[in-house]
């Protein structure tokens, strides 16, 4: 018996081991261990962005709702334990050093990805704890991802674009195949895909697969309102609902809200929720790391002011993004023009060195008035000098390095006036680091 700090090491040492897409070991091991998925209900969520807010969307109104909810995400930011929770309580460090022993143990000499021990983790634990329903966030494209074992209730595909394409493919078409490979014979897809090939991809896989396909803005829809509120139009339009606040920030979540509404509406013969618990689960969602916004007074966090914080010059208001693909950040560029006002922007900014950072790192750079450029532990992060190098010659005298996230972070307070914001962004390792130093852990 590992305790958790054993556990979470032994896990941790399966990085060395490369990334292998496929289901084969993940099926033989949990053949080994009784199959556990095989009594537990899903709900299946794939996707380029958006993933993560769904599956926590539907999380809190199904929890709202009554159920007993297992949730399984990734990557975490600062504690493995982030990745398990039911309803709102992380994994217990004892739970999870139980769960990692009894699977090393089981696999004997047998080797297994880092994230298939996770995925059987996840599903090891939910099924102990026979919740009522597990979410389950693919990791990596969807077709060969260690959690495609399983028959959902009904599975989502958000979005598709370029990303992984080491992994996936580099082309649209390739990366929405790998994505598609979720969908299940006769099981509902719920899905957000453009009008490109990615539409034509999941559509021609789900006619093969006799899978009924409810798109957004085709068969549901989220509608803004003058008032600032949103209307969910649904496909049965007895389930469409008026009047929702969403709490979770930028313009696309309301696009998130309305996937996880539609798949709440496909499964509703099974689970059903009432308006009630849909209307309070999206005020109460939280998802640590996107879009996060939180104001600091004194190193204490405080409510922030609905309007520009000029004339508290010890406040410091702070936005915390994970987005880390072209895609993404063009989300987190749109929201800092749209819906946040600050005098000066202050850029914190890390990427991993395998992403495409000059398309990440240019469309956000103009926006800021100061640029500082760190690196979170990672061997895969880019150096602060490659990032420099990288912007237009005209921007990089707004911009500096500094070695370390605490440093970066410290820099950044010190610039920031009253009226300023601090974004941190780039890369969920910096995101991670950086909210650790600021907040604490996610999981408590």
């Amino acid at each position: 018996m590992m305790n958790y700090q054993e556990a979470w090491a032994f896990l941790d040492n399966l990085q060395f081991f490369k990334i292998k897409l496929g289901l084969e070991s993940m099926s033989q091991f949990l053949d080994s261990v009784g199959n556990p998925h095989r009594g537990l209900r899903f709900v299946h969520v794939a996707g380029t962005n958006g993933k993560g807010s769904v599956s926590m969307t539907l999380r809190t109104i199904l929890t709202r709702a009554g159920y007993k909810v297992g949730l399984y995400t990734s990557p975490h930011l600062s504690c493995v334990r982030e990745r398990f929770r039911i309803d709102e309580r992380f994994i217990s460090e004892e739970a999870f050093a139980r769960q990692a022993s009894a699977i090393r143990t089981a696999l004997g000499e047998r080797q297994i990805t880092y994230f298939e021990f996770a995925t059987a983790l996840a599903l090891l634990w939910f099924a102990e704890e026979q919740v009522d329903v597990a979410i389950l966030e693919v990791g990596m494209g969807g077709r060969l991802d260690a959690t495609n074992v399983i028959t959902p209730l009904v599975s989502v595909i958000t979005n598709v674009s370029m990303d992984h394409e080491q992994y996936l493919g580099n082309t649209l078409a390739a990366v929405a195949f790998e994505k598609a490979g979720i969908i299940k014979p006769g099981i509902p897809v719920v899905a957000g895909v453009g009008a490109d090939d990615s539409l034509a991809v999941v559509t021609g896989v789900c006619a093969e697969r006799n899978a009924p396909l409810f798109l957004l803005g085709r068969e549901f829809d989220a509608i803004r309102t003058p008032e600032g509120s949103w209307e969910y139009r649904g496909m049965d339009p007895s389930r469409s609902l008026g009047n929702l606040q969403c709490r979770l920030k930028g313009g696309y979540q309301l696009g998130n809200a309305a996937l996880a509404l539609a798949a709440l509406e496909t499964i509703a013969l099974t689970l059903p929720v009432d308006g009630e618990a849909i209307r309070q689960g999206l005020l109460s969602v939280s998802w640590p790391g996107r879009l996060e916004y939180f104001c600091l007074e004194d190193d204490n966090l405080v409510e922030c002011p609905a309007e520009s914080a000029t004339g508290q010059p010890k406040l410091r208001r702070y936005l915390l993004d994970g987005a880390h693909n072209p895609a993404g950040v063009e989300c987190l560029r749109d929201a800092l023009v749209r819906e946040f006002r600050y005098d000066h922007l202050i850029l914190v900014w890390a990427c991993m060195g395998d992403k495409d950072v000059a398309a990440t790192l240019t469309a956000v750079a103009p926006l800021a008035d100061r640029i500082i450029f760190t690196r979170p532990e990672s061997e895969r992060s880019a150096t602060p000098e490659q990032l420099a190098a990288i912007l237009a010659e005209g921007e990089r005298s707004k911009a500096q390095s500094v070695p370390t996230v605490g440093e970066a972070l410290a820099l950044a307070a010190d610039m920031a006036q009253s009226g300023d914001l601090i974004c941190v962004a780039g890369s969920l390792y910096l995101v991670g680091a950086a909210r650790k130093i600021l907040l604490g852990e996610v999981a408590v």
